[in-house]
């Protein structure tokens, strides 16, 4: 994410239209999707603990809903602030970015996951929905019914000029494929005795390894055979690019489960766990250094070898604030337990 948002900032002509950058670029568009997947991966994460916790479905469901709506509404949040940072017009309040989408996909995929109660009910439901946003993305794009609806209305369906970044199709397909695959790891516990790969946690990343490189190969060879819609661009609406790049992301949680369970995994600090904890905080902050006036000498002003120094800088500056963040939030939390412990006790009121 951060890779690709400063490349496409920093970077000056004429490396921008150079193979390298295109290679980066593309390399960098892995972020976006990889965001939207692992917030459904969580999603059903938390829905599963939460609904053992409390014993109760519906509440875990509710919890769920919450934390996209306050995801939805920080959207805005966010794009005020970067209205009144940039000086740009208020119109840009209503652009829809990842967070607009991440938000309401969240709450749609805690729906998805309340609709049944059985793990095959739940699959069903998260594959149903992932292929019909996927297989809709063509139509939509092309729909005149859509293009009736308000311009900040239609932006959440489809690209609609400067007011769209990301929008519901093909985006949200990411989040209940998630969604999906967090449902499938929920099922699934971890046993030490047997190792890492011997266990059901160990075969299902496995799977999600294997599984992963076939879907991608069987939709990078579908992508040569005619498409049946009337228009479907590769690289924007076509399903055949949407499998690709899950299919890749898929394989790549099944890599990450083969890294974080080494034997020297446990005995070290990981910098990309450290970022990965604080993904939303590091979002926040970062979009603004890359594209706003903090940064604005940089914009399009580096070589690309010189952008790449810049972003690996920026990047242990990112891991700095990560950390600064999590022993700030330590520090609150340790002198609210200090005051509450020197509080006197409250003793019953005598009649």
């Amino acid at each position: 994410m951060i890779e690709a948002h400063v490349v496409d900032s920093w970077t000056g002509a004429p490396d921008r239209f150079s193979k390298a950058f295109a290679w980066a670029m593309v390399v960098g568009g892995f972020g976006a999707p990889l965001f939207l997947l692992l917030a459904g991966v969580a999603g059903s994460l938390s829905a599963g603990s939460k609904a053992r916790r409390l014993g109760d479905t519906r509440a875990a469901c509710l919890a769920v809903m919450r934390r996209g709506l306050e995801i939805f509404l920080l959207a805005f949040v966010f794009r005020f602030q970067a209205w009144i940072l940039g000086w740009s017009s208020p119109r840009f309040i209503l652009r829809v970015d990842i967070l607009n989408v991440m938000g309401p996909s969240i709450v749609m995929s805690a729906a998805l996951w309340g609709l049944r109660t059985t793990f095959r009910g739940r699959v069903a439901v998260f594959l149903t929905a992932t292929l019909a946003t996927t297989f809709l993305t063509p139509i939509v794009r092309l729909s005149t019914m859509v293009g009736r609806l308000p311009d900040p209305i239609e932006a959440y369906l489809r690209p609609v000029g400067s007011l769209t970044s990301f929008s519901f199709f093909p985006w949200v397909g990411f989040v209940f494929a998630g969604g999906l695959l967090g449902v499938l790891l929920d099922a699934v516990r971890s046993d030490p005795a047997r190792g890492a790969w011997s266990s059901t946690e160990g075969r299902l990343n496995l799977g999600f390894l294997l599984g992963g490189v076939v879907l991608a190969a069987m939709a990078y060879g579908a992508s040569f055979l005619p498409t049946p819609y009337a228009r479907s661009d590769f690289w924007t609406s076509s399903p055949a690019f949407f499998f690709l790049r899950l299919g890749l992301l898929i394989a790549v949680i099944g890599i990450s489960y083969a890294w974080e369970t080494r034997p020297a995994a446990k005995e070290r600090w990981s910098p990309l766990q450290q970022l990965g904890r604080t993904s939303l905080f590091i979002y926040w902050i970062h979009v603004e250094m890359v594209y706003g006036l903090l940064s604005l000498p940089l914009h399009h002003a580096l070589t690309l070898r010189q952008t790449w120094l810049a972003l690996a800088l920026f990047s242990v500056f990112m891991l700095f604030c990560s950390i600064w963040k999590d022993r700030l939030v330590a520090r609150r939390e340790t002198r609210r337990e200090t005051q509450a412990k020197s509080l006197p006790p409250v003793l019953p009121s005598s009649l």
